[in-house]
């Protein structure tokens, strides 16, 4: 089960002026499923993506960003968003890509927008032909069903193997306006994003200028959807789009110097948190949630390096889930994290609150009652102090059970 993690009241996912969603049922891998998103966008509302560093990407990823490229030269507006779960639409090649754009030109002629002005998204099986004779059928049901107060839906229509649909919301003060935020976002398992199967959508109704849309969205990555790992395999799908459709009110922020930009971040970055840490809460079989720290490092990079190397492990994450303080594989991972000039005889390493190793071995204060007593609980911290410099990086992750392997063994079946 989902460790401490519940669907939000679909209450709480405040409306963004400017949005609405639209949902329905292609049954693309089950019968009755409500498997395909609609998200239309208010014209001038401006959009920007982070997407997967695979090398594998999928057909719909290569398509959504010809068509932001495209978008942005010629100064238009993306107009939708169309998803669907069940089907990956990746390992297809130009079957694929002729698929994906044949979604979009049915969404187009629904919406009266140009081709290009649709964003496509897909998640599920990869190697699978898109089954595009369930999707453009049923399409104008999905935009018969738009409404701004469908963001609930939304989340669990994008769901794959998750058990608990992920959506939050805030608000804040920015020019003297107040400006909302919400987002969702489906992850459980095959999560590791390098962005430059998760996807991730934020949108606020603050008016921003178009050329920091694309620094904004990559800010807020960073610190969210770049810090979370289940099991270590990047995906072929992943993308993470913010929508700004400019109706809160505020004058245009134009500055990335700016209190403004500085509050907008903060939100939307809270609202990615909150999504991310759901991913990892939610991992396939997961039993524990994980927050690796590293202290103290040179830069960004080691730490990160390091905190992915334990959160990463295998044999740390099986560790975890049987509650078992074998802290010898957390030392052997910060070992061969690559940080080559590492001193072991500098660094602590901390289980909670207490000390575990230090100057290169067990701290003579610890014992093991201690580290079983942490391990037992169903949130746990490891922070990692290297003493090298004034730098922290933080990683969330989830342990290995038994249903990780069982899970993923019978995904297609």
């Amino acid at each position: 089960m989902p460790v401490k993690l519940t669907a939000p009241d679909p209450a709480s996912l405040l409306p963004i002026a400017g949005v609405r969603l639209g949902i329905t049922s292609a049954g693309i891998k089950k019968p009755g499923r409500r498997d395909i998103t609609l998200i239309e966008l208010a014209a001038g509302s401006r959009v920007a993506g982070v997407f997967t560093q695979n090398r594998f990407c999928a057909a719909p990823v290569t398509v959504c960003k010809q068509h932001l490229d495209q978008m942005v030269q010629r100064g238009g507006d993306i107009r939708a968003l169309v998803i669907n779960t069940g089907n990956a639409n990746a390992g297809t090649g130009e079957e694929g890509l002729r698929r994906a754009r044949q979604t979009c030109e049915a969404v187009a002629r629904l919406m009266g927008c140009a081709t290009e002005a649709v964003l496509p998204f897909s998640t599920g099986v990869i190697l699978e032909p898109l089954p595009v004779d369930k999707i453009l059928p049923v399409l104008p049901a999905a935009q018969a069903d738009l409404a701004p107060d469908h963001w609930s839906d939304a989340a669990h229509a994008i769901m794959t193997t998750d058990i608990v649909a992920k959506g939050a919301s805030r608000q804040a003060q920015v020019g003297g306006r107040t400006v909302t935020v919400t987002g969702i976002a489906k992850g459980s398992g095959m999560i590791h994003p390098n962005m430059a199967t998760m996807l991730g959508y934020v949108a606020t109704d603050a008016a921003i200028a178009p050329g920091l849309m694309q620094q904004l969205v990559k800010d807020v990555a960073d610190v969210s959807f770049n810090c979370v790992t289940v099991d270590g395999d990047t995906s072929t799908n992943d993308s993470f789009i913010l929508v700004a459709t400019g109706q809160a009110g505020n004058n245009e922020i134009d500055d990335d110097a700016s209190a403004d930009y500085a509050a907008l971040k903060a939100a939307l970055s809270e609202v990615a948190i909150e999504l991310a840490q759901a991913m990892a809460r939610d991992g396939e079989g997961a039993t524990k949630f994980i927050t690796v720290a590293v202290e103290g490092g040179r830069d960004h990079a080691e730490c990160k390096q390091i905190a992915y190397a334990i959160a990463r492990s295998p044999l740390v994450k099986t560790a975890f889930f049987a509650s078992d303080p074998n802290l010898g594989r957390i030392l052997a991972a910060i070992g061969y994290a690559g940080v080559m000039d590492l001193d072991v005889d500098t660094l602590q390493v901390y289980l909670g609150d207490v000390l575990v190793a230090e100057k290169g071995g067990r701290a003579a204060s610890y014992s093991e009652a201690q580290g079983a007593a942490v391990m037992h609980e169903a949130e746990i911290t490891v922070r990692v102090v290297l003493n090298r410099g004034p730098v922290n990086a933080t990683v969330w992750t989830c342990d290995f059970s038994y249903d990780y392997v069982k899970i993923n063994a019978e995904y297609r079946t």
